[in-house]
């Protein structure tokens, strides 16, 4: 079998922040692992950043296939645990000067599971795959994203089931979010005019979109930051995963600086 020394386009601080949780954790439950820390941690930021499988990461780090599965659950359940839940994010943000967040949607393409092939499949896409709802801040940044849903769920109906427009309605802000939660709840929601039956959209409400757009727009940014990552490009494993893992790539982006 060859290797070839392979690069990981992070800075010095994404390895250092993982490094020292694993040190941590490892401490508080006097625990020993095959790989050092710092070693543990490159493990786990090659597959999350480049998307290598188990088998090149067993082969390249010289541990076992099962090694490298628990090396990778240990890792994002630590970094989940450092995230922000919904309410956390959105009171954070309610005491700055801005007075509005995004709302947008996300599925991300897994293997097809046979056993749940409608379930998973998403006819807006048309792939299998796991929805993920996020908010950012009106400047782009990705400031909470929701646990996975099938990707049969509609953005409205994800939205609902994460409690996301009731939480931000309470906040008292305004959210910004595309059709697809037309009809939702709540006084603070924004959403784009609808072409009626048979109609054009008037002049104002052509205007109104545009602009609700450009306020818009900034939110697409956050979804395509953590698609850098390219664990997302095609996840391969169990599907219910996909929520904790894009959780715990959302703490390690928080944290590159």
């Amino acid at each position: 079998m060859l290797t070839y020394p392979g690069v990981i386009d992070l800075p010095r601080a994404t390895l250092d922040f993982l490094t020292g949780l694993l040190v941590d954790d490892h401490d508080r439950r006097r625990t020993w692992r095959k790989l050092p820390p710092e070693r543990q941690a490159l493990l786990v930021l090659a597959h999350l950043r480049h998307g290598d499988t188990y088998e090149r990461l067993a082969a390249g780090f010289e541990v076992s296939v099962g090694t490298v599965h628990n090396y990778l659950r240990e890792a994002v359940e630590l970094l989940v645990t450092r995230g922000r839940s919904l309410l956390a994010a959105v009171w954070t943000f309610a005491w700055t000067r801005s007075n509005f967040l995004i709302l947008d949607g996300t599925v991300v393409r897994t293997n097809r599971v046979r056993a749940l092939n409608r379930l998973y499949y998403s006819g807006k896409h048309k792939y299998h795959g796991i929805n993920l709802q996020g908010l950012t801040d009106p400047h782009g940044r990705l400031l909470w994203i929701s646990d996975g849903l099938p990707g049969s769920t509609h953005d409205l109906t994800a939205a609902r089931a994460h409690h996301i427009l009731d939480t931000v309605d309470r906040a008292e802000l305004y959210l910004y979010a595309d059709k697809g939660y037309v009809g939702g709840e709540g006084t603070r929601l924004l959403v784009p005019h609808k072409k009626p039956p048979k109609r054009d959209l008037t002049d104002q409400h052509k205007n109104d979109n545009r602009a609700h757009a450009a306020t818009r727009s900034p939110g697409e940014r956050g979804f395509a930051v953590l698609k850098n990552w390219h664990i997302f490009d095609r996840y391969r494993g169990c599907p219910r995963r996909v929520g904790n893992i894009a959780q715990a790539v959302l703490v390690l982006t928080e944290n590159q600086h």
